[in-house]
């Protein structure tokens, strides 16, 4: 994770190109209780004008021997989302330029984005992603280091359902939910048209979903006063469990500020760690999950105010696991 090996390079301390996210992250913990100067730089954030830094999560193998080396990334502005299409800033290297990266970056962390295939001779190779923001350029480097096997106990404590070095036994056996996409894949579109999407959405059941609920006053009113003093302070993301399915949009035309010129309704969950209470987010706290629909059917509309070629991306999550479909839209005049 190249960003956090810039943090802990500001911060005094020393590590190698290829450790691992949990250990870098360690790192930083305890290099932060003996450099608070230092760390108290690392606490400004910024809506706009940040770079984007790229982030091997680490690989996965599959039946046929091959391997998936997994990507994320952290946008470090909170509202700004870069647009950057695939070339010189957008890049993968050596080989194809273009391995399924986004090019419409959400803002703070995403992890676990997408998946790059290697072949089961890949070997000790790496596979390289460089990304050029705001005048900075980072590159993540995506191996088949042991210390990066995944499996989806480790994606479910990365990503706040299972708390640092924890496991569950029902949780070991937990599958994502299984999605049938009831809109075709490629669609033709006009400015201005609403678009339908539509998925239908199973899932075991697991982890069960969190009651998550603001206190109440005896009369059913939110209880202010309280709602204020429980307000965590969080060392490590944590999520909120329970269905959802969500769109967003991954790839935009270039020069598309996708933020005002998409347009969902009804407004689609947060897949990013948005982590302000409060927020349409499962990593805000209070985040209720909302009711699945009982036929399993999730429908929504998206319009597009520019023309372009779009790839939107639903997201299938119940918390613990994600299931990924994308559907290409191109929109005429």
């Amino acid at each position: 994770m190249q960003f956090s090996v810039d943090l802990v390079a500001r911060l005094g301390a020393s590590v190698p190109r290829t450790a691992p996210a949990h250990l870098v992250m360690a790192i930083v913990v305890a290099t932060s209780l003996t450099t608070p100067v230092a760390l108290a730089g690392q606490g400004l954030t910024f809506n706009q004008g940040q770079s984007v830094a790229p982030a091997f999560e680490g690989w996965e193998q599959n039946e046929d021997g091959t391997f998936s080396l997994l990507f994320g990334y952290l946008n470090r502005n909170w509202e700004e989302t870069p647009n950057v299409t695939v070339g010189p800033s957008n890049s993968f290297s050596p080989g194809a330029a273009d391995r399924g990266q986004p090019t419409y970056f959400l803002p703070r962390r995403n992890r676990f984005v997408f998946k790059v295939e290697v072949p089961a001779d890949f070997g000790d190779q790496e596979l390289v992603w460089t990304l050029n923001v705001a005048g900075q350029e980072l590159k993540a480097y995506g191996s088949l280091l042991p210390e990066y096997f995944l499996d989806n106990v480790v994606i479910m404590s990365e990503t706040g359902t299972l708390g640092a070095g924890t496991s569950d036994p029902e949780l070991r056996e937990h599958e994502p939910p299984v999605v049938s996409l009831e809109t075709p894949q490629e669609i033709e579109a006009r400015v201005g048209e609403p678009v339908r999407l539509a998925a239908h959405v199973a899932d075991d059941g697991l982890p069960e979903p969190d009651d998550n609920r603001l206190p109440v006053t005896e009369e059913g009113e939110l209880d202010v006063g309280r709602a204020k003093q429980m307000i965590p302070s969080r060392i490590t993301v944590e999520k909120v469990t329970g269905l959802h399915m969500t769109w967003f949009v991954y790839r935009a035309p270039e020069g598309v500020d996708a933020r005002g010129s998409v347009r969902f309704n009804p407004p689609q969950i947060h897949p990013w760690e948005d982590t302000r209470p409060y927020s349409n987010s499962p990593w805000a706290p209070f985040w209720v999950p909302p009711t699945p629909p009982e036929d399993g059917r999730w429908t929504t509309e998206v319009t597009f105010d520019e023309p372009g070629t779009y790839v939107l991306r639903g997201r299938a999550d119940d918390g613990g696991l994600l299931t990924d479909n994308d559907v290409t839209i191109r929109v005429a005049e």
